[in-house]
């Protein structure tokens, strides 16, 4: 008779795969994916190293694990951020334009060391991978909202795709100098010159 997990076991490796992929993910906060090595995980998160490799067949899932991870929740946030600006409430589609571009450069510059390794840092090609896919789920928020503007008359007829894709790319290569510094001083008037960038770019 075949092995079958139980929903006990299954429920097990499943938070135990949390539980590393958190770990991960701190250790990632705290100094970007070369932290993030398989020892380095399973100290962190309170597990045999030959654990790791029961959820991720080598070390490049396992960071390419850690940055999906760490991604969908920033994504998650930037999308969240335009939803809760409601249109019925006198709200329009640039103030969820600067929601979104706000939420984005703020979120990034309150945890640099993270924001770097999830925007600029040299990872393996895997996670080349994901960053790309990623950098598509935010231009997709932003074409929403773009869309929006032109169907409403604030932003000028453009091509929605093109623009997206080309702020998030504005966006991500004009915060990779400042990560880089400990300025915080300067993290307000930055975040507002990019809102005014992103603003003048669409209208």
């Amino acid at each position: 008779m075949a092995y079958r997990e139980t929903e006990h076991t299954l429920a097990k490796k499943a938070d135990t795969r949390l539980r590393l992929l958190k770990a991960a993910r701190r250790l990632v906060q705290q100094g970007g994916f070369a932290a993030a090595s398989a020892s380095a995980v399973a100290k962190e998160s309170g597990v045999a190293s030959g654990t790791i490799y029961r959820h991720f067949p080598n070390k490049s899932e396992l960071v390419a694990e850690v940055f999906r991870y760490a991604t969908e929740r920033e994504v998650a946030a930037v999308a969240q951020a335009s939803n809760k600006q409601d249109l019925g409430c006198g709200k329009t589609a640039a103030d969820k334009l600067t929601a979104a571009v706000e939420t984005f450069a703020q979120r990034a510059l309150l945890g640099r060391t993270l924001a770097y390794a999830l925007i600029a840092e040299p990872v393996d090609p895997r996670v080349e991978q994901e960053r790309l896919r990623y950098r598509f789920a935010y231009a997709e928020i932003f074409e929403d909202v773009i869309a929006l503007g032109i169907q409403r008359g604030e932003f000028v007829a453009q091509n929605c795709q093109i623009t997206a894709a080309a702020l998030v790319g504005l966006l991500a290569e004009s915060l990779v100098g400042p990560l880089k510094k400990d300025h915080e001083h300067e993290h307000d008037d930055l975040v507002q010159s990019l809102t005014a960038l992103v603003l003048r770019a669409v209208t």
